[in-house]
């Protein structure tokens, strides 16, 4: 039978309607208390539980792979000396020659002088297009932002981050800064929930995806075969790709732990599913019809209507039934994106078989 064909679907094919109270803009009172719907990939209905119920979920040789990025406080005001004007930058990441891409909310021309809430003075160089900039300073801009800058909370959290947040808005294992958003699965997991899942048999790897602000931008072009990913860094340590080959040849799952995981491990997977070690950069847009090559199971938050996220869920579990799982979601009162709840989309046991010329 032939696969089916997704191409010509439309942005619109994956919207859908969720009350503004759904929005979580806190995190819940503990991290393993959010919710978690379990939605099998195999079929039957989502069951509902708590996220602290994970390795209860889980099989024993299974193999979670998490985003161990830290996110930085990328967001400051600025000065136009010159005009007096005021502006904002998101420093999104470093580039040669010592520059910086920032998101720029505000007007300028190249060659502006600007000079960062704190004192720190640039230039904006060239105008990048989509509000991007490339500008420079005349000091380290990253140990600036640590001491000046705040933190990136996503727009549709409508308040001013607080010092809470430094600590909340980040995973217990972030631990390579360069994000501009948090993993948000990850942010679920506690020192006591890897210990539990441990016992049970369950170990986890890393892997490191520098979340660029492309994740908050919404999908502008109509049909999905139009639409162009962001580019976003990625690492992947030797270590992980042996964990992902053990429990291959183990029969466990690879459970990604969020869609950068994901995205990741599918990025730095070769023609015959084998990945590689190794720095890259992904600009892969999962859709229904893509085919997995490393990934059986995913956590993940509820996302965007609309957005590239629930159209990489979708290509797990199917536009229809991750749509329906989304109306339950809704009625039985989860709460939805960064600070919200989890769903768990996974295949019974056992996984696909090790790869020729993988070794355990």
């Amino acid at each position: 039978m032939a696969a089916p064909d997704h191409s010509g679907e439309h942005t619109r094919d994956y919207w859908f309607d969720l009350p503004p109270e759904r929005i979580a803009d806190r995190p819940a009172a503990r991290r393993d208390a959010a919710r978690l719907m379990h939605l099998p990939l195999d079929g039957g209905a989502p069951t509902h539980h708590a996220f602290a119920d994970l390795p209860t979920l889980l099989s024993p040789g299974d193999l979670l792979v998490l985003n161990d990025t830290r996110v930085f406080p990328a967001r400051i005001g600025a000065t136009k000396p010159d005009t007096g004007g005021r502006i904002e930058l998101l420093l999104v990441e470093p580039l040669e020659g010592g520059a910086w891409k920032a998101m720029v909310k505000g007007r300028l021309r190249p060659g502006t002088a600007i000079r960062l809430d704190g004192g720190l003075d640039g230039t904006a160089l060239d105008d990048l297009g989509d509000g991007f900039w490339r500008c420079r300073f005349g000091g380290d801009a990253a140990t600036h932002l640590e001491a000046h800058g705040a933190l990136p909370l996503p727009p549709y959290i409508k308040r001013p981050p607080d010092r809470a947040d430094r600590d909340t808005y980040q995973t217990v294992f972030a631990r390579e800064t360069g994000s501009v958003a948090a993993p948000t699965s990850g942010l679920h997991f506690t020192p006591e929930l890897f210990r539990a899942l441990a016992e049970r048999g369950i170990r986890h790897a890393f892997v490191t995806l520098h979340v660029g602000p492309g994740t908050f931008l919404p999908v502008r072009a109509e049909r999905l075969d139009d639409h162009v990913m962001h580019a976003e860094r990625y690492h992947v340590p030797a270590d992980t790709v042996a964990a992902i080959a053990r429990a291959r040849a183990a029969g466990g799952r690879v459970i990604a732990c969020g869609t950068t995981v994901t995205r990741t491990l599918e990025s730095a997977a070769g023609a015959d599913g084998a990945v590689a070690a190794g720095a890259g950069s992904s600009v892969l847009f999962i859709r229904p019809g893509y085919r997995f090559q490393v990934v059986d199971g995913l956590i993940t938050n509820f996302h965007l209507p609309g957005s590239t996220l629930l159209m990489l869920v979708a290509a797990l579990a199917g536009r229809g039934r991750v749509l329906a799982a989304y109306a339950e979601a809704v009625a039985a009162g989860y709460r939805f994106f960064s600070y919200g709840d989890a769903m768990l989309l996974d295949r019974a046991g056992p996984a696909r078989p090790p790869l020729s010329g993988e070794r355990a």
